[in-house]
């Protein structure tokens, strides 16, 4: 009679425990952990059962030893913009239908901390690196590209050979929102951005600038940036002496919701009308933006596009491909009250 469970003082199941149990070969059981083509639905049903009978867990170190661990590492530079959750969860549920395993790494904004991320992730033997909104730079981008498949979202850098590259056409979301103030009546468009200091020349807030840029230049109409201070600090004083100002645009285009909302709230506590005294339109289209107290026109970058498109093209790099792939993807305007 088959053995029915595995011998107690064994450290760990073993893929030939599986295989015992069901009754196939470790060969038939390879098959349907690496979610092979052609594996019939009687055998991965006999497998599977046995896999949870016997709690079988895989081997990472094994598996990097045959060539794959099945995993990914998804580095994201802060959890606080609710707008990123859209993209992780339909890049994760894409990576799951390949039956890989995404991996979460918090970078805070910081490259040497960033950098330090992805080398853990090389040396944990992770099959790719997908990369959310970095600050890191091209250069260092390029040094782990030579080691690991990488595809970075939020990062403008169309002419990258080693590495692809997802975003939404972020300065021609930008044009869409001049467009859109102008469609509603207004002229006096100001964009409300923030210093970029010494922040690199891919970043989304430089492409949005230059898009908002040619939206007032095709206009006719003169182009005003107001900063606010660096990402990462208090901002609440800079959104109120903008609100207070004796010359406040009649429309202002803000490089994010992460500072239109904010300015919405502190606009109305101020008894400033939204939109009859102040026309607001941000950019990313974030769950906060569609809550009907807030009623934000936002730009749509389509987060759940973002995702899965950038998860599908480093699945194909893990498979071999090595050409870059470097895709915009089109944004749209979600009109709410706001304007």
């Amino acid at each position: 009679m088959k053995n029915q469970t595995v011998n107690a003082t064994r450290d760990r199941v073993t893929i030939r425990d599986v295989a015992h149990d069901a009754g196939v070969s470790v060969a038939a059981v390879s098959k349907v952990l690496r979610n092979a083509y052609g594996v019939s639905e009687v055998l991965r049903t006999k497998v599977e059962t046995s896999i949870e009978k016997l709690n079988y867990r895989p081997s990472v170190a094994a598996r990097a030893m045959r060539g794959r661990t099945q995993t990914v590492g998804v580095l994201v530079i802060e959890l606080s913009n609710p707008f990123l959750a859209g993209v992780i969860e339909e890049a994760n549920a894409t990576l799951a239908k390949s039956s890989f395993k995404a991996l979460i790494g918090i970078g805070r904004s910081t490259s040497p901390i960033e950098a330090s991320m992805i080398e853990s992730m090389i040396d944990n033997r992770m099959d790719g690196v997908l990369i959310i909104a970095p600050r890191i730079s091209s250069k260092v981008l390029e040094r782990y590209a030579r080691q690991i498949p990488i595809v970075v979202i939020a990062h403008h850098e169309p002419h990258a050979q080693t590495y692809d590259t997802v975003n939404s056409d972020d300065r021609r979301g930008a044009c869409l929102a001049v467009e859109a103030a102008l469609r509603s009546g207004y002229t006096d468009i100001a964009m409300l951005g923030y210093d970029l200091a010494d922040s690199p020349p891919t970043i989304v807030a430089l492409q949005r600038e230059k898009g908002y840029l040619d939206g007032m230049k095709a206009a006719g109409l003169e182009a005003r940036i107001i900063r606010l201070p660096l990402v990462g600090s208090d901002r609440r004083a800079a959104i109120n002496d903008f609100l207070a100002l004796n010359d406040r645009p009649r429309a202002v285009f803000v490089w994010s919701d992460l500072d239109a909302v904010p300015l919405i709230n502190a606009a109305r506590m101020s008894g400033i009308r939204v939109p009859e005294d102040l026309a607001i339109v941000g950019y990313d289209n974030s769950p906060m933006a569609a809550i009907p107290l807030v009623g934000l026109t936002s730009v749509d970058q389509n987060a759940a596009e973002l995702g899965r498109t950038a998860s599908e093209a480093l699945l194909s790099r893990i498979e071999g491909r090595k050409d870059a792939r470097h895709v915009l993807i089109e944004p749209r305007i979600e009109w709410r009250g706001s304007t």
